[in-house]
């Protein structure tokens, strides 16, 4: 899928701590030393991913959609990376916020 991404456009990501000090789910490559949050244009495909990305032991994590325009705000803020991925967990997009 190779979705245009808007600012109102809603994403699904992984959200840790949910109810909580909810944060999202971010990442790190260690082999190219980029921080990343996985988003997904699909609930479905990042339910599916979800189980097979790394997750810190103990920590619970829920699937949300949440605008683009927060998500990007929240990873420049913070150093990340968007990365649009898909159910395999496949990059589909690498986005600089």
């Amino acid at each position: 899928m190779n979705e245009e991404l808007k600012n109102e456009s809603w994403v699904y990501v992984a959200v840790a701590d949910p109810g909580g000090s909810e944060k999202f789910m971010g990442l790190y490559d260690e082999q190219s030393g980029i921080s990343y949050i996985p988003a997904f244009h699909e609930k479905e495909a990042a339910m599916a991913c979800l189980i097979n990305l790394p997750r810190s032991p103990g920590e619970k994590y829920e699937v949300q959609a949440v605008m683009f325009e927060e998500l990007a705000r929240d990873a420049r803020d913070n150093g990340f990376l968007v990365f649009m991925l898909d159910a395999e967990g496949r990059i589909r997009k690498q986005i600089q916020p």
